[in-house]
């Protein structure tokens, strides 16, 4: 009798493990990138009609169906982490106590968890070089302000930095297919020890296919929680080698591309840099669901792209900080300091 359900046992265990192992999942390979695109997911809204303030102010709710986070939802999520299933005691599984779970989590994960507490806002004290009167519309009476780097700010103090007002970092990663930032890495690990939150953004190149370019940035940039979404620069620039002008459709078409691949990968709705003169030929009416950083050195956004909703403003390229030798451009939010909180938690 013992040996029969001993037995019995055994079998059921064989069989229990053979349909365990008889369906390994395969792979997934991501194919060469192409020249066409999909549509974009219809997972977020669009930019809501009203500011960003607006509609904070009209509900406290956080959860997922209120209007509150669907009107934010386009500036980019990730999903949450699923919780740890409890194991069945019933089926004679043994459960897992909080000791051994941990003891799974390696001591030095490839990627660290996302800051739970809010980044302290420093104000502003920078200066400018070339100061510019924006009147009622100044940059100054919004409370978040910060920069954009490159390679051209070199040996910077990140520490005084952020102290003088950069409470976010835009950080040069990339440009075109193959040419990589030489001050990227260390600009991007030394703002983050700094306490800055920081984005990569990549300069685009008219003269390459817009999968290479995307494909080339995802290659040298991180995903990392905690981090602020992509951004796409696109403008025309006399100095480049690719010194052609393609048509609307096709830059529409290219930047469509880089948008939808960089977001598939991050979860993360990719930010638009542009500037007056591209926007004017190419961006009027387009991408309504992507937040826009909006450069405009000598008048208010409202002036040189009207109608259009902005999330970051780029209003000097003259800027004066300690902890930087030269010039520094400088950036703000379109919004309050609890509205600041709010996006970033939503964005990253």
């Amino acid at each position: 009798m013992r040996l029969s359900i001993v037995l019995a046992l055994s079998t059921a265990c064989l069989l229990l493990s053979g349909c365990v192992g008889s369906n390994p999942e395969t792979a997934l390979s991501v194919g060469p990138s192409s020249e066409t695109t999909n549509a974009i997911s219809p997972r977020r809204g669009p930019v809501p009609a009203t500011s960003i303030g607006d509609v904070i102010a009209q509900s406290s709710d956080t959860s997922s169906d209120t209007p509150h986070q669907q009107s934010l939802a386009w500036a980019g999520t990730v999903a949450e982490p699923r919780a740890l299933a409890p194991m069945n005691q019933a089926a004679g599984l043994a459960q897992h106590s909080p000791e051994a779970i941990a003891m799974m989590i390696p001591d030095k994960p490839d990627i660290e968890a996302s800051p739970r507490s809010r980044s302290r806002i420093y104000s502003q004290r920078f200066r400018d070089a070339k100061p510019i009167n924006f009147g009622k519309a100044s940059p100054h009476k919004l409370a978040v302000h910060g920069v954009d780097i490159s390679r051209w700010q070199d040996k910077m103090d990140w520490d005084k930095l952020r102290t003088e007002g950069a409470n976010f970092a835009f950080i040069k990663a990339t440009d075109g297919g193959d040419h990589l930032d030489p001050m990227f890495k260390t600009n991007w690990r030394k703002a983050r020890e700094a306490g800055i939150r920081r984005g990569a953004y990549h300069f685009f190149y008219w003269c390459r296919t817009a999968g290479e370019q995307a494909d080339w940035f995802i290659r040298n940039v991180p995903k990392e929680p905690g981090a602020l979404p992509p951004v796409i620069d696109v403008e025309w620039n006399g100095e480049s080698s690719c010194s052609q002008r393609i048509s609307r459709d096709r830059v529409i078409e290219k930047i469509k591309v880089f948008s939808e691949k960089l977001e598939r990968h991050y979860g993360q709705r990719p930010i638009i840099y542009t500037a007056p003169d591209f926007y004017k030929d190419n961006l009027q009416g387009e991408f309504l669901t992507h937040p826009f950083w909006l450069r405009s050195v000598a008048a208010h956004p409202s002036v040189r792209y009207p109608g259009r909703k902005w999330l970051f403003w780029q209003y000097s390229g003259s800027g004066l900080s300690k902890g930087v030798k030269g010039k520094i451009d400088l950036n703000v939010f379109h919004g309050s300091e609890a509205e600041w909180h709010d996006w970033v938690r939503r964005a990253t």
